[in-house]
């Protein structure tokens, strides 16, 4: 089970966090905090393995907590779930080595994605040898998530959560026109977000070879089955 701080001035919003979190499987939420103090008080008795982090708390923000767990030696990854969605907060919470950022509101599948991410990330590193460059490029982005606001521009969530939904309960690799019919949009539409999610590591592509010689692409999804 991946070890879960839940860190937020909000004791409400907390409990729904915390409530989203222990709903995805592999996950368990060891405690919630309220003030940095607190969070790393909990740090330093539980071994946290993920810290779900506001950046406005009471007496310090968030990202003074990161600096603050780094200089005392401990390693848990941290989530940013957060209102502050100015640049300069953002860019600095990558600098800290936030591995993703969730702007509030959102919704459980917004968090899940990144949670599903999170928890393949973490299968993959544990696996250990060594990564040739389309590896290490899959693993560089293989935080990135359907639900959020981090689609590139042009990309609706909406759409492709359907296509992350028509993938995930499919019992195999689906085609294009497959994955069209059982998410309710055009051939074209499924092809366009088929290969987005591709690139990002979300979806893996096989070639089905039929009668024609010509090769039928199949997708799977990748992460959280």
């Amino acid at each position: 089970m991946i070890e879960v701080l839940v860190v937020d001035d909000d004791v409400r919003v907390a409990r729904i966090n915390a409530a989203y979190a222990a709903k995805v499987p592999g996950f368990r939420v060891a405690a919630m905090a309220h003030s940095a103090a607190e969070a790393l008080g909990v740090i330093g008795e539980l071994p946290i393995d993920l810290i779900l982090l506001d950046h406005y708390l009471p007496d310090r923000n968030g990202l003074a907590v990161v600096r603050e767990l780094r200089g005392l030696g401990h390693h848990a990854d941290v989530i940013m779930v957060t209102a502050a969605r100015d640049v300069a907060t953002v860019q600095a919470a990558m600098r800290h080595g936030a591995l993703q950022y969730l702007v509030k509101p959102f919704a459980y599948a917004g968090l899940r994605t990144k949670l599903e991410a999170y928890a393949a990330l973490r299968r993959t590193f544990e696996g250990g040898g060594e990564a040739e460059q389309t590896e290490v490029d899959r693993l560089f982005g293989g935080l990135w998530a359907t639900g959020g606001s981090d689609l590139p521009k042009g990309h609706s969530p909406t759409t492709a959560e359907l296509v992350r939904q028509a993938l995930r309960a499919a019992d195999g690799p689906l085609s294009a026109q497959e994955v069209a019919e059982s998410a309710g949009m055009s051939r074209q539409t499924a092809q366009r977000y088929l290969k987005l999610l591709e690139r990002t590591g979300r979806v893996r592509l096989s070639l089905r070879y039929g009668d024609t010689g010509r090769p039928e692409h199949r997708y799977t999804w990748t992460t959280g089955a």
